[in-house]
This record gives structure tokens, sequence and C-alpha cells, in this order.
């Protein structure tokens, strides 16, 4: 079985039209939307999105997934206290203001013929004790109810910023859950910044339950005080382990490029050579 690729496009660009472009030299033609030109798509305008729509069906591409901020907000019952991670261009939101945009992404989706939303697990201000999982299990009630109403998939990412940072915890929650409209997104580079070694432990976790993979490496210096990103296939995460096993186990979903790697003289030169390093890590798993 070959495995399929796709991108967040705004790693490369956040220009669309030239991301799609590169993304084409390389035969990638699944995007994944977070940035549109200067607006991060949950504050995009109808007229980014008739754009969007048009540059990607233009060139024979189609979008695997919508990357909204959904829940990168503070807990309930916490004091609001500001964004505690990257939010790509987008608003920051209160958790007031959550459902709504959620509402809007599931419209967002529709128009772009995805079934697939991004979310999070709120700004992690200290550990995922019991109580603060129990309270991001119920706050999923609502958004659940909606995206099985709509026939989407909710993609909950382990993200180290966040509560849910890795392959074990986002496991727990999805299963508490109990629904097929909240799924995983497996990030193995987050969860290699949360503690946690990706492969084969944090996916032997996650594995079951993941709807969408994002691929981006890390690696661990000695004496370092966090890992760093780098080219995909230079870290410490074993990604051709990672895509046979994937393949193995029947995964039908998407790897997406994420790059983060900032080493080269533009995010397009360090966006093409972690492509360069998926689509190799993919031949070495015979998954291409």
């Amino acid at each position: 079985m070959a495995i399929k690729l796709s991108v967040i496009t705004d790693e490369i660009d956040p220009d669309l039209d030239r991301a799609l472009d590169v993304m084409l030299e390389y035969d990638v033609r699944g995007a994944e939307l977070r940035q549109l030109w200067d607006k991060n798509i949950a504050d995009a305008p109808q007229d980014y999105l008739d754009r969007a729509r048009t540059a990607v069906q233009s060139r024979g591409m189609h979008v695997v997934g919508i990357a909204s901020p959904f829940y990168k907000c503070d807990l309930p019952g916490s004091a609001p206290e500001g964004p505690a991670g990257p939010l790509h261009s987008a608003t920051a939101r209160g958790l007031a203001d959550q459902i709504a945009m959620l509402e809007r992404m599931i419209a967002t989706a529709r128009f772009f013929d995805t079934r697939l939303i991004r979310v999070f697990s709120f700004w992690k201000r200290g550990p995922l004790t019991p109580e603060v999982e129990e309270t991001i299990v119920d706050a999923f009630a609502e958004p659940v109810s909606l995206a099985e109403a709509a026939g989407m998939v909710l993609g909950l990412e382990n993200e180290h910023a966040c509560f849910v940072a890795t392959g074990a915890q986002v496991a727990r929650v999805v299963d508490e859950v109990s629904s097929p409209a909240l799924r995983a997104i497996w990030d193995p580079g987050n969860a290699l910044f949360a503690g946690e070694r990706p492969f084969p432990v944090g996916y032997e976790a996650a594995r079951g339950r993941i709807a969408h993979v994002h691929v981006k490496d890390a690696r661990i210096a000695p004496g370092a005080p966090a890992p760093e990103w780098t080219i995909v296939g230079q870290g410490d995460i074993d990604y051709a382990g990672q895509i046979a096993a994937l393949v193995a186990d029947g995964y039908d979903g998407y790897l997406s490029l994420e790059t983060h790697y900032a080493g080269e003289a533009t995010k397009e030169a360090s966006s093409r050579v972690c492509l360069e390093g998926l689509i190799a890590a993919a031949q070495a798993a015979n998954a291409l």
C-alpha cells in the first residue's frame, strides 16, 4: 500500500499559490490548510476561501484537512492568560468564542470538500491531572455532537504546548470521549518535545485511533535543555520505522509535512529538504 503525502501549505510559504507550485514539483497533491496568504483559515474571509479553492482545484490538487486553532485557549474554569504557544496568524480567542469558530470551520471544511478538522486540548498551564483530563473530555461533548451531526471528524493533535501532548494522552482522551467524530492527529515531533519516545512507544499507545499524521523531526543534543527541530530523517525519530508500521497497520490517511525546521535560508528551502527527507523515509519503508 502506498502512503499518501500532503503538506501544511504555509510551512512552505504563506502565499498559497507558491506553496502549491512547490508541492507539485514533488507530485504532492494533498494540501492541509492553516494560513492563507496573510490570514489564518479561522479568520479568512470568503474571498480568500474562494481564491484558495480555485488555486487548489486548478492544479488538480485537493484539501486533506483544515488545520484550525480550535481549543487553543485556556481551560474551562481557568482565568484567561493569553496564548501559551503559536497561533500561526490566528486571532486569539477565548473559550466563549470557540464553538462559533468551530461551526465556521465545519462550514469551511465542507466548502473544501474535506471531513477533517484539526483541534487541540487547551493551553498547558500545569500537569495533566485526572481532573484536568476530565474537564477536557467534558469540553468535547458539544464539539463532538456538532461534528457528528455534520459528518465531520475532529482530529485531536498531541501538542506539547497544550495539555494533551503525547500518544498515550491523546489515546486516553479519544477513548474517553468514545465517538467516531473524535480521532487522533498523531504528531511524533510534538511527542518528542513532550518527553515521550514517539516510535514505537507513543505510536503503540495511539495506534488504532489515528486519522491523520503530522511529520516533523527533532533531535536532542547532549546537554541541551530541549529538543531542536531538524531535517526530516536527520533527527531522533525513526520515520522509516514509523511509516512502515503505519502501512502494516493499514493506515489509509495522510502523512502531512509540518516542517518547523528553519535551518535553511528560507521557509521554502527548509521545507524542500524536509519534504525530500520525508519522501526518502517513505521510500525506505517501501511505502512509495
